[in-house]
């Protein structure tokens, strides 16, 4: 008894396999359809290439080969584990050429234009067959004599015989479709899910070199930031406070002797304590501005701005609060790109956008100053850089002689 149930799960498993495998195998035939006009396409783009006359076609074909991979990524994601896409792909031949990611969408498209096809042709006409040969006892007498045939039109159908020979044929086509379906959409997942996926593409050990590298930079950075702060305690507000307690402390010698002069050394004490103060609330704001957390990141650079020396416009279209520390960052690259500006470039604006894509939250400051701006150069962009690259975000600086200059960062909004 416990076997025959067994064996009835095992059944219904593997018709509800077959069935989940069946709803996946149109999208692949249509994917492979398109596939096979994109290779088409390209063998004509290739033979034409070679006389001279077929180049300026490579770029549309580059771009219908990145399209149907894109097809197939969506459709493997809606299955599945998400197909993560390559950034921008080259669509000019000899960068193509050189390119990893477009080898292997070329190495796809060709065996699933080919082999994909088949498979997937083969697997949807099955049921298609199966469903047919079953049904035909229902039908078959209402056919014109001599059009009764089996699915393969191996035999004419004149009587009952062989209506039965047609639905075991539809019974065998059951059965062929139950045991091939799945493995088919396996196979075809499994080949694209290989080829098309850029995740596949990092290598571990570079991943883990990079990681080693933005981790060591990150601590760089923070060490480098905590001795300024110490810096600045020690040469700023600690001078200021013991000039104070020296004030103090000469004032309250003086009051029996010479009130006047002790009024007057109270005031040097007042204004060092107040000189004080104001460093201690730059050093805090050295640290994380507290405008951040009151206002968000948007207020926190309407604030940089207002207080730019150099006319800003700001536009921020950030619908939610990403990681302080992301927001953080932002803040600073902005604020150093402003200072720069100021500085340096002899900018007479400048323009600050940020906004987040796929994920990401995208900075962008363009001033129209003079240009040529290059990082280490006294500029303090390299601690932003570290501060970007910790975050496993990117930094980018173009600053072409004679303008304009262009500070772009991506970072990852939740990290």
């Amino acid at each position: 008894m416990e076997r025959r149930r067994a064996a009835q799960r095992t059944g219904r498993s593997r018709v509800v396999a077959a069935l989940v495998a069946l709803e996946q195998l149109p999208g692949a035939l249509g994917t492979a359809l398109m596939a096979l006009g994109v290779l088409l396409f390209g063998l004509v783009v290739a033979v034409t290439s070679l006389l001279g006359v077929g180049l300026l076609a490579v770029p549309a074909a580059l771009r219908g080969v990145h399209a149907v991979a894109d097809r197939e990524r969506w459709r493997l994601g809606r299955w599945g584990a998400e197909v993560v896409p390559p950034g921008p792909l080259p669509v000019r031949l000899r960068e193509a050429a050189a390119d990893p990611v477009t080898r292997r969408g070329l190495r796809w498209l060709a065996g699933h234009a080919t082999g994909g096809l088949l498979l997937s042709m083969v697997a949807v006409l099955l049921p298609i067959y199966a469903v047919r040969d079953l049904s035909f006892p229902l039908w078959w007498y209402a056919v014109p004599a001599g059009e009764a045939t089996d699915s393969l039109t191996f035999w004419e159908v004149t009587d009952w015989s062989g209506v039965l020979l047609v639905v075991l044929l539809g019974l065998a086509w059951t059965t062929l479709s139950l045991l091939l379906t799945r493995p088919i959409a396996t196979l075809l997942a499994w080949r694209g899910r290989r080829l098309l996926d850029a995740a596949a593409d990092t290598d571990l050990s570079l991943r883990v070199a990079q990681l080693t590298a933005t981790r060591a930079a990150a601590l760089d950075a923070h060490a480098t930031e905590l001795r300024r702060i110490e810096r600045s305690l020690h040469d700023g507000t600690q001078n200021r406070l013991v000039a104070v307690t020296v004030l103090l402390g000469a004032a309250r010698r003086a009051v029996p002797r010479d009130p006047a002069a002790a009024e007057e050394i109270l005031e040097r004490a007042q204004s060092a304590a107040e000189q004080a103060l104001a460093e201690l609330r730059s050093v805090a704001r050295g640290i994380l501005p507290p405008v951040l957390a009151d206002r968000g990141l948007a207020g926190a650079l309407s604030g940089l701005a207002a207080t730019s020396a150099v006319p800003c416009q700001v536009d921020v279209d950030v619908p939610v609060r990403c990681a302080a520390s992301v927001e953080a960052t932002a803040y600073f690259l902005v604020a150093e790109a402003l200072t720069n500006a100021s500085r340096h470039s002899g900018a007479t604006r400048v323009a600050v956008a940020v906004h987040t894509r796929d994920g990401q939250l995208c900075v962008s400051v363009t001033d129209d100053g003079a240009g040529g701006a290059v990082e280490g150069a006294g500029s303090g962009l390299v601690g932003i850089r570290r501060r970007v690259e910790a975050h496993d975000g990117t930094l980018t600086l173009t600053s072409p002689p004679g303008g304009p200059t262009t500070l772009t960062a991506e970072l990852p909004c939740g990290s």
